[in-house]
């Protein structure tokens, strides 16, 4: 499990504001703005496999990424790569 705190300015970052609230399961405290980039690389690389592990993912309870699903933001990340992809 990976335990260190996220301190990229993502997390700040508000387009963030959109992803629904999650506080249970897996993905609590997960950082949602890491969670976006790494759905983003993915899409930018149209990988077909995807793996979204949360215990890859830093924690954070900062800014407008606190208590938002990482898992929405992954997928929201990998759509906008993709469609970054055809550009």
């Amino acid at each position: 499990m990976n335990d260190f705190i996220c301190d990229d300015n993502n997390r700040y970052k508000q387009k963030f504001n959109f992803l629904p609230d999650d506080q249970g399961g897996a993905g609590r405290h997960r950082c949602a703005g890491s969670a976006y980039e790494a759905g983003y690389q993915a899409g930018s690389q149209r990988q077909e496999n995807l793996i979204l592990d949360l215990d890859e993912l830093p924690e954070s309870q900062a800014g407008t990424v606190r208590h938002k699903s990482p898992h929405a933001a992954y997928a929201q990340g990998y759509y906008d790569g993709v469609v970054a992809s055809y550009k």
